[in-house]
C-alpha cells in the first residue's frame, strides 16, 4: 500500500491529508497531524475525497456531438474538431466571440493557461471564474481599501486572537476545520462574536450573537463604528500614519444613531455596544466572512474593512481580515488572472504598462478592452456577442444562480467542456474532454490563507484521460502558439515569472514543506505568514465612507416577511463531486430526502402565526408572483425572514420572472396552501 501527503481539494481550507493507494486505485484518506491548516483534523468531505477518482461515472474518452447525440471519438478527432471550429469562428466573428470560463476548483496551472489561451492566442479578455455562488466584490474591495486581494492572516493565528467576529458564514457546515479552530480559540478564552441572520452551530457557542435582519449588515457595522467613535476607542496613530479618507468616513459615521440602527437591524442595542467595545479593546481581533454571495454586495465588505482600519486591527499576529473562500481554489484562480478586467497578479487590463509587462513574458500583444464576465454572458438573452464558450471543470447549468446558462450555451456555435463527468452543462456542449481526477496529477492550489500547495499524484491517470492543462497546451500549439510546457512544473515556473508574489514558489520547495504563503518572492522564498508583518504602508489604506440608508427590503402589512433568494448554505448537495461520491451524496442529500422538491425555510413563530406545519405545502407570494413549495420550519432562521436556496430556480422564476436572477431580498408573505 502506497501513501502520499497531499492537499484536500474540496474547500478553501486546504487541509493536509494522506492518500492511500493499492495498485492503481486510491482507497482511503486520513489527515496530516502536523499540517498548519488542519492539525490532524478533517471533515467528512476530506475523509471521502478519494471516492471521486474511482467513480464509475468518470468519462474515459472524448465525446463529440453528432446529429444531436454524443459519440465517443479519438483525441485526434475531438481536438481536430475544436481547432477547426475555433479557427472558423475567429475568422468570421473575431476574438470577442469567444469566452473562457472555469470553476474555482481548477488548479492554478489550468487557470493560468486558460486565461493565457484567451488573451495571448485568441485575443480576448472574456475570461471569468464561474462564480456559481460567489462574487468578486470581496476582491475588488480589498484591493481598493488595503491594496491586497486576500486574507491577511493565517488560520493558525486565530488561536492567538482575543476577539473573533464570524460574519455570515456557517463554519461548521461550510469550512469545518476553521470552525473547529474558532471554537477551540473560544474555549481557550477568546471572545466569540457571531453576526448572521441565521442561527447555526458556531452561533450557538457565541458569547455575543447578533442575529440581524437580512440585508442590514452595513447599518450594523455603521452602528459598531459609531460606538467606537463615541467612546474614543479609535486607533488614531494608526489612522493618521496609514489611512486615507478618514474624515469623510467619520462624517458618515456621525450620521448613525445606535438605537435607530438597532431597531433597523432587529438587534438589541446592548449587544451591538458590547460587540463594538470587545473588538476595539482587543489587542488582536479577527473578522471572518464568507466570499460567498450570501445576499451581500460590496458595502458590507467595505464596512468590515472600515472597522478593522478604525481600530488598527491590521498587520499584527491574530488580528486581521479573513476573506474565507469556500471553493478550494477561488483564491488561486483570481491570482492567475481569471477575471475579465485583471491580468495575472491583479494588474489592470486597461493599463498599457501592465499589458506590456505581461506581454514581454508571453511575447505577444494583449487586448486592451476589459472582457465580459460570466454574468453578462448568461444574462444577456440573445444580446451577447459570444458565439463560443470554453468551460474548464465548470457546471453553470447546475450551480450558477444568475441568468440562464443552458439558454446561453444552446445559442453558441461551439461549446467545449473539460470535466470528469457528463454534467448537466456538458450535455449542452459540442465536445466534452475527459480530465484527470484528484490524485492522478501533480498540480497546485492556493487556499484561503494564501498558501500555495501541491496536490500530489499517487496513481496513474484513468486510461483515456489527460490533464486539462495539457489539453489547453495542445490546442494552443495547434492554433500557432509556441507553448513548450512539458510538465505542470514548467507552468508554475512561468507563473512565478509573471506574478511577482508567486516568484519564490516552485515544485521543489512546495514539496519540501506545507507549501508557501504568498507573497513568496525570490528574495523571500519562505513566504509570508501574515501581511504587513514587515511594516505598514504610509497612507496605504483607504476608508470607504458608507452613507446611512434604509434596509434593503422594506416589509409592509401586505408583505410582512423578507424573502431571501440565493442563500448558498446548501451548496454542497449541488456539487458535482459530491454527487459522484456515494458516501458524501448520502450525507448531503439527507435534508432533500425530506424535501425532495426543495423548500422554503420559515421561523417557528412565523409558521405558528400562519398555521403552517413542517413539510406542508405553502404559497409564497411577492409583488411579482407566487409559487407553491414545501415549508421547512426551523429556528435556524430569524423571525420575519424566509429563505429559498439558490438552486430551487422554479420558485425564483415564478416570483421574480425569468429576466431577474441572483441574490435578492424581497418583501413577501407566506400562507398554507389548501389541499
Amino acid at each position: 500500500m502506497a501513501h502520499k501527503l497531499t492537499t484536500c481539494t474540496f474547500c478553501g481550507v486546504g487541509c493536509g491529508i494522506y492518500l492511500e493507494a493499492v495498485g492503481n486505485q486510491i482507497v482511503g484518506a486520513y489527515p496530516s497531524m502536523s499540517h498548519p491548516a488542519n492539525e490532524g483534523r478533517i471533515c467528512v468531505r476530506g475523509w471521502h475525497v478519494h471516492e471521486v477518482a474511482s467513480s464509475p461515472g468518470r468519462l474515459k474518452r472524448p465525446l463529440l456531438k453528432k446529429g444531436g447525440q454524443f459519440e465517443e471519438v479519438s483525441w485526434e478527432e475531438a481536438l481536430g474538431f475544436i481547432i477547426g471550429r475555433m479557427k472558423e469562428l475567429h475568422a468570421r466573428h473575431g476574438a470577442e466571440a469567444f469566452a473562457f470560463l472555469n470553476s474555482p476548483r481548477c488548479s492554478n496551472e489550468e487557470s493560468y493557461l486558460l486565461q493565457k489561451l484567451a488573451r495571448a492566442v485568441i485575443g480576448t479578455n472574456n475570461v471569468d471564474h464561474g462564480t456559481g455562488v460567489y462574487c468578486n466584490n470581496s476582491i475588488n474591495v480589498l484591493l481598493d481599501m488595503l491594496g491586497v486581494p486576500a486574507t491577511t492572516n493565517s488560520i493558525g493565528e486565530l488561536a492567538r486572537s482575543e476577539v473573533i467576529i464570524v460574519d455570515g458564514v456557517d463554519l461548521a457546515l461550510q469550512l469545518p476545520s476553521i470552525g473547529g479552530t474558532v471554537i477551540r480559540a473560544k474555549l481557550a478564552g477568546a471572545t466569540l462574536v457571531v453576526i448572521d441572520s441565521r442561527r447555526h452551530r458556531v452561533a450557538e457557542s457565541a458569547d455575543l450573537f447578533l442575529q440581524l435582519k437580512p440585508g442590514t449588515e452595513p447599518i450594523l457595522y455603521g452602528a459598531l463604528a459609531k460606538v467606537i467613535v463615541d467612546r474614543g476607542l479609535m486607533n488614531l496613530p494608526f489612522i493618521k500614519a496609514h489611512c486615507r479618507d478618514y474624515d469623510r468616513f467619520l462624517a458618515r459615521v456621525r450620521d448613525y444613531d445606535l438605537l435607530a440602527a438597532a431597531e433597523a437591524c432587529g438587534v438589541d442595542a446592548g449587544l451591538i455596544e458590547a460587540a463594538a467595545l470587545a473588538y476595539a479593546r482587543a489587542r488582536s481581533a479577527a473578522i471572518l466572512y464568507s466570499t460567498g454571495i450570501e445576499a451581500r454586495d460590496a458595502e458590507p465588505v467595505q464596512a468590515i474593512v472600515n472597522l478593522a482600519l478604525l481600530t488598527g486591527q491590521i498587520g499584527r499576529e491574530g488580528a486581521g481580515i479573513f476573506a474565507l473562500t469556500e471553493h478550494n481554489n477561488l483564491q488561486g484562480v483570481c491570482d492567475m488572472g481569471m477575471l475579465p478586467d485583471r491580468l495575472p497578479g491583479y494588474r489592470q487590463v486597461d493599463s498599457a504598462a501592465a499589458r506590456a509587462e505581461v506581454g514581454r513574458v508571453w511575447q505577444t500583444k494583449l487586448p486592451a478592452a476589459p472582457g465580459l464576465a460570466s454574468r453578462a454572458i448568461f444574462n444577456n438573452r440573445g444580446a451577447s456577442p459570444v458565439r463560443a464558450i470554453w468551460l474548464c471543470r465548470y457546471d453553470p447549468v447546475s450551480s450558477a444562480f444568475f441568468g440562464d446558462a443552458a439558454d446561453a450555451l444552446d445559442r453558441c456555435e461551439l461549446v467545449v467542456a473539460q470535466h470528469l463527468f457528463l454534467t448537466d452543462t456538458a450535455r449542452h456542449a459540442h465536445v466534452v474532454l475527459p480530465t484527470t481526477a484528484f490524485g492522478e496529477e501533480q498540480v497546485t492550489f492556493t487556499n484561503t490563507e494564501r498558501r500555495i500547495q501541491l496536490a500530489e499524484q499517487i496513481i496513474d491517470p484513468l486510461p483515456g484521460t489527460t490533464p486539462a492543462w495539457r489539453q489547453l497546451t495542445q490546442v494552443a500549439r495547434a492554433l500557432g502558439a509556441d507553448w513548450r510546457y512539458e510538465s505542470a512544473a514548467d507552468v508554475m515556473d512561468e507563473i512565478g515569472a509573471v506574478i511577482p508574489f508567486y516568484g519564490g514558489a516552485n515544485y521543489r520547495n512546495l514539496a519540501a514543506e506545507y507549501g508557501r504563503q504568498w507573497p513568496c518572492s525570490k528574495d523571500r522564498p519562505l513566504g509570508t505568514r501574515y501581511l504587513f508583518a514587515d511594516g505598514l504602508p504610509a497612507q496605504g489604506f483607504k476608508f470607504a465612507p458608507i452613507a446611512r440608508h434604509a434596509p434593503a427590503a422594506v416589509v409592509s402589512d401586505e408583505y410582512p416577511l423578507t424573502l431571501v433568494f440565493g442563500h448558498s448554505l446548501y451548496y454542497w448537495n449541488q456539487s458535482v463531486l459530491i454527487k459522484h461520491s456515494e458516501t458524501l451524496k448520502r450525507e448531503y442529500r439527507i435534508l432533500l430526502l425530506d424535501y425532495p422538491e426543495g423548500f422554503v425555510e420559515i421561523n417557528p413563530a412565523d409558521a405558528q402565526q400562519a398555521g403552517i406545519r413542517d413539510g406542508e405545502k405553502v404559497r409564497l407570494t411577492a409583488a411579482g408572483g407566487s409559487a407553491v413549495i414545501n415549508a421547512r420550519v426551523t429556528s435556524e432562521v430569524r423571525q420575519g425572514a424566509v429563505y429559498v436556496p439558490y438552486f430551487v430556480r422554479q420558485v425564483q422564476r415564478q416570483i421574480c420572472g425569468a429576466a431577474q436572477s441572483g441574490v435578492q431580498l424581497i418583501p413577501a408573505r407566506i400562507a398554507k396552501e389548501p389541499a
